[in-house]
């Protein structure tokens, strides 16, 4: 009788502390939840944070010049780069820069593989969506180049219609075509999409295409001299003026700083420098 009353007093022993092992396990596993979660937070509440622990800011950009090129020295240049070189600075970060394609830009920042897109990106309905997107700060505008020996052949979008049009996959110029609120003119010509703009010169300077569509901004720094000089502008024919603006992961806080960072450039009269260093100052939005 007295065996039995002891291993029962053992069994029940055993009992109190297995469950009191059990609590101390649940109560670790639930402060490692929420020490996670705190560090999830953090990380998904500061992307500036993000940027300045890891010391790189990493640039989503195309071959796209004046904004993003490379010089002889293999040296990324640019409106847009050196801006962006400005703002990592302020930050005590390193610019970096990475090729992406165009229209991947959106999954590329939500993997990211890059944290903003600095690239004479113009400001949509869809990417602000998508997207946050730092103040406006330069205009531009849609063109039509075609090759000069078809000046006269050639004087309007309605000249255009079935011939052979190009533009940059994901761009504004491909919206001027086919997007909503496109040129009707333009939609009844036939389409192709290219990856980059500068694939666009080349397959209108081949005669591949008829025309393209693209940013002035870079038409008016390649059409007409070098490797392009037998191209042109259409004269007098825009058509659509927008906004560039620097793309962030949604809800980034980083997007704010760049207004910051750009309004201190505005009154030091940096933006205007490099703004004139790449013929660019009649575009810019503070000189408006």
């Amino acid at each position: 009788m007295k065996a039995k009353k002891l291993w029962a007093l053992l069994m029940a022993l055993a009992m109190v502390f297995s469950l009191a092992a059990c609590g101390d396990t649940a109560e670790d596993t639930s402060d490692a939840d929420n020490a996670d979660a705190e560090n999830t937070d953090t990380a998904e509440a500061s992307d500036l944070a993000y940027v300045q622990d890891k010391g790189t800011l990493v640039v989503g950009i195309t071959e796209f010049e004046p904004m993003d090129y490379q010089n002889e020295s293999g040296e990324w240049v640019g409106f847009d780069a050196d801006l962006a070189k400005e703002f990592a600075e302020s930050l005590g970060v390193e610019a970096q820069f990475q090729i992406i394609d165009w229209d991947s830009k959106i999954m590329e920042l939500q993997a990211q593989t890059i944290d903003c897109i600095w690239n004479g990106m113009t400001i949509t309905p869809e990417l602000q969506e998508a997207l946050t997107i730092s103040d406006p700060y330069i205009k531009n505008y849609q063109v039509v180049v075609i090759r000069s020996d078809n000046a006269d052949v050639y004087t309007s979008t309605a000249d255009l219609v079935g011939k052979t049009v190009e533009a940059e996959a994901g761009s504004a110029g491909e919206a001027a075509i086919i997007g909503e609120g496109a040129d009707e003119s333009l939609k009844q010509a036939e389409y192709i999409s290219a990856a980059k703009q500068t694939d666009t010169l080349l397959e209108v300077k081949t005669g591949a295409a008829d025309a393209a569509v693209l940013d002035f901004v870079l038409a008016g720094a390649m059409v007409g001299q070098g490797d392009y000089s037998d191209l042109m502008i259409i004269p007098d024919l825009q058509l659509s003026v927008e906004e560039y603006g620097v793309g962030f992961r949604k809800d980034s806080d980083a997007a704010e700083k760049v207004n910051e960072a750009m309004q201190a450039l505005i009154e030091d009269g940096t933006l205007n420098t490099l703004a004139e260093k790449y013929d660019l100052a009649e575009l810019l939005l503070a000189n408006q």
